[in-house]
């Protein structure tokens, strides 16, 4: 069976206030035209189909004609929701858009009653996982303490159960959209972080033939059975060198995979310059650069006048504009930005405890920080599925 795995489409998303609709649009018709080139079997779609879970109008016009095309060519399409999704809103429906062949797995309860599909070996079990937020789904899968790994170990607890009850030779496939170990992230995802943990083992994915990961907005094969697809579109600068692509999978009669990468379109080059202003003006390297969306460090000491007029006029799509001085070693009096770059939200808070207190907050006090964090966190997730 070939299968076609892809994810974080964002729709409705923007790149640093562009418009991303006509280039969103343009990656449904490359998607539709590998299904038919390529003659895919099914498309899975592992999270993430909006940016938020209100979308804009113009983003369900485009979903819904996706799902159309998609049903018209008639390849059976797997989609689970991600963490930017409302799963209720992205499940309204879901029987009877079924019955077109698109199979929407929005439910926690859902996780381990499959999608059935077959080919000339047999049958294949699609095993749709939505994004579980462990504090909204604990009491569905009975387990004690709310976790990512907890909630993702007990709906594979699930998936291997039914499974177990199939003839001998089935074939399986998981969709999850989930942080898994060993990925590497970006700017652009969303932080899932429970109980100061992000990422769950790979290997709590054992015993299923192909894992259709969606959530890191990288391509990446964690092994040879559990993969990444990434978004198909860049949605931060952090992703200026990530090749944006779909896994095209095939599975054999035995449940071996062999997979390679299909490429979607780009609507520019991303660019991250860095220097004075009058270097980065000059600079005839970075010619190759005036048709990219840029974003530029600027290291000068003093801040230039009207820096981004002036960049603008050598690189017309200049799009993000940074103040980073170059200052003497041992001089740490950055911005509060910069120095807060790269922390967690528990780091920042202790270090604020060490700071007025004058020592380090010990486990219990680090314990109570990570739970009122989650509860903000979870409290910030149930408001959004609420509106």
């Amino acid at each position: 069976m070939r299968i076609l795995h892809t994810s974080d489409w964002h729709l409705g998303r923007s790149f640093h206030r562009v418009s991303m609709l006509e280039a969103q649009s343009a990656f449904i018709e490359h998607l539709v035209d590998t299904v038919r080139t390529h003659r895919v079997d099914a498309v899975v779609v592992a999270g993430d189909v909006y940016d938020r879970a209100v979308p804009p109008l113009a983003a369900v016009e485009l979903y819904d004609s996706a799902l159309h095309r998609l049903a018209d060519l008639g390849v059976p399409t797997v989609m689970i929701s991600g963490n930017h999704d409302s799963a209720r809103r992205l499940g309204v429906g879901a029987g009877l858009i079924g019955r077109a062949g698109i199979h929407l797995r929005t439910a926690p309860a859902s996780c381990g009653t499959p999608v059935m599909l077959a080919d000339a070996h047999g049958d294949v079990a699609f095993y749709g996982l939505p994004y579980l937020e462990p504090a909204l789904v604990k009491d569905e899968f009975a387990v004690e303490k709310a976790g990512h790994e907890a909630v993702l170990g007990a709906a594979m607890e699930r998936v291997r159960a039914d499974l177990a009850d199939r003839p001998a030779g089935t074939r399986s496939v998981v969709l999850a959209h989930a942080f898994v170990t060993g990925g590497e992230a970006s700017d652009s995802e969303r932080d899932i972080t429970v109980g100061g943990v992000d990422s769950v083992p790979a290997g709590i994915f054992d015993g299923v033939d192909y894992v259709a990961l969606g959530h890191l907005h990288g391509s990446q094969k964690l092994s040879e059975r559990v993969r990444y697809s990434g978004s198909p579109l860049a949605y931060s600068f952090s992703e200026e060198h990530h090749r944006k692509s779909m896994w095209l999978v095939d599975l054999d009669a035995g449940g071996a995979v062999s997979a390679e990468r299909v490429d979607c379109p780009a609507p520019r080059r991303l660019a991250r310059i860095r220097g004075t202003l009058d270097d980065l003006l000059a600079d005839p390297d970075l010619e190759t650069h005036t048709d990219s969306w840029v974003e530029a460090t600027l290291t000068d000491a003093v801040r230039p006048a009207e820096p981004m007029a002036a960049l603008c006029a050598r690189f017309p799509h200049t799009l993000s504009l940074v103040f980073a001085p170059e200052r003497a070693p041992g001089d740490d009096t950055g911005s509060y930005a910069q120095r807060l770059d790269g922390r967690s939200d528990q780091q920042i808070a202790e270090d604020f405890v060490a700071h007025v207190r004058g020592s380090r907050a010990d486990d219990a006090e680090r314990a109570v920080l990570r739970d009122a964090i989650d509860t903000v966190r979870t409290d910030d997730t149930l408001r959004e599925v609420a509106r």
